[in-house]
């Protein structure tokens, strides 16, 4: 094994421990219960913030899978944390789902039914029922996966509507952030309800659970990749109509990797032969977003041409994760360097060297983003299972 394998292993399970010790010291409510809903850039808590339902479903994953692959009692106890406030406090036992946000006391604030957030929600409970052999997590995960197919699923045009209020009636605003494009569908929401139910699948092996994720990556060949398979489609309305002409580096380059983990969880060979090839074609395609510090960018808007060079820490997280899974398939060195050179970049300019954690971005200019140490979408999600993914693949 190339020496620099281990070096890189090495220094990702210190960063992975690390980033660990950041949530468990940083981030608990002791007295009101879950975790901060937010903590700025200057690491000042925000005691009085509220809660997203997207930030603890993505800590719980993080720490039942922390929990599985080193078996520590202290990431097992946060894990039991988080699940019991996402079961105490975001599930919706009278209508189903789980809430977008509650307030500090744990109070509902905004119980609209966003399936992004039901999607993170069954990912983190599958996978806390594998780690903590949870028959009662499994249970609500399945609960929250059948809500979703008997609400969210359209029947007529297929995929999956991105939002609806407390009562499962469609919302008007589907928007995930202010930022997105406000229509009926979109790939990140298909991507990680793709996610979630491949996870679900791993301790749950239902064939009705299997036709979804078929037909989910059907979806994604026929519908969300763009011609030529190389880069995702991001918008589209209920019938299927693209939206926008953006690329954004970060969501490919993560898809390359995880539409054939999907595949590849549900023993599909045909899938694994087709999506193979379609993470190399995604990932040569997303070369073209480096930076000459070994960097990915955020995203190109396709009709001007312009690059948004700001470089998110999610972004970085997930070319390191691609760029290796592209090495793994292929064999060939220019992707591990790829990684090696992105490694440095996030040691140097990403990670928080002070408090811990990773800031969460740096703007065109090379400057700190005055943006979320934790917050609604500043999870250890990417990061951490960044570390996860690599160092279980380096080790074989």
């Amino acid at each position: 094994m190339d020496d620099r394998l281990l070096v890189l292993r090495e220094e990702l399970d210190g960063e992975l421990r690390e980033i660990l010790d950041f949530w468990s010291r940083e981030t608990l409510d002791l007295q009101y219960g879950g975790f901060i809903g937010r903590i700025d850039h200057q690491q000042i808590k925000r005691t009085a913030a509220d809660k997203g339902a997207v930030l603890h479903a993505r800590i719980l994953w993080t720490f039942s899978a922390a929990y599985r692959m080193y078996g520590r009692e202290q990431d097992g106890a946060m894990g039991t944390r988080a699940y019991e406030y996402v079961k105490d406090h975001f599930v919706d036992t009278e209508h189903g789902g789980v809430y977008w946000t509650v307030d500090y006391l744990g109070c509902p604030v905004d119980t609209k039914k966003q399936i992004y957030a039901l999607a993170f929600t069954i990912y983190a409970l599958a996978e806390y029922s594998r780690s903590h052999c949870d028959e009662e997590a499994l249970q609500l995960a399945i609960d929250i996966y059948q809500q979703i197919e008997q609400h969210a699923f359209d029947r007529v045009h297929n995929g999956y509507f991105e939002a609806f209020d407390r009562q499962w009636q469609l919302q008007e605003d589907f928007r995930l952030s202010d930022k997105d494009a406000n229509e009926a569908k979109t790939m990140n929401t298909h991507l990680h309800v793709l996610e979630a139910y491949a996870t679900l699948y791993a301790v749950w092996p239902d064939d009705g659970l299997l036709r979804r994720i078929q037909n989910l990556l059907s979806l994604f060949e026929n519908k969300i990749l763009r011609t030529g398979k190389m880069s995702l489609n991001l918008f589209f309305d209920q019938y299927w109509q693209i939206k926008g002409d953006i690329t954004s580096y970060g969501h490919d380059i993560e898809a390359s990797w995880l539409l054939l983990e999907a595949a590849e969880k549900i023993s599909d060979k045909h899938a694994i032969h087709k999506f193979s090839g379609i993470a190399l074609h995604m990932a040569d395609a997303c070369i073209q977003g480096l930076m000459p510090d070994g960097s990915l960018s955020y995203e190109r808007d396709n009709e001007s041409g312009h690059v948004v060079s700001e470089r998110h820490w999610w972004v970085q997280a997930e070319s390191m994760v691609g760029f290796f899974h592209a090495y793994q398939l292929s064999g060939q060195e220019h992707y591990l360097e790829i990684v090696f050179r992105n490694w440095a970049f996030i040691q140097q300019q990403i990670k928080d060297k002070v408090h811990g954690e990773w800031y969460w971005g740096i703007d065109e200019k090379g400057f700190i983003m005055p943006e979320d140490k934790v917050g609604p979408w500043k999870c250890p999600y990417h990061n951490a299972r960044a570390c996860m993914e690599i160092i279980q693949r380096i080790s074989g």
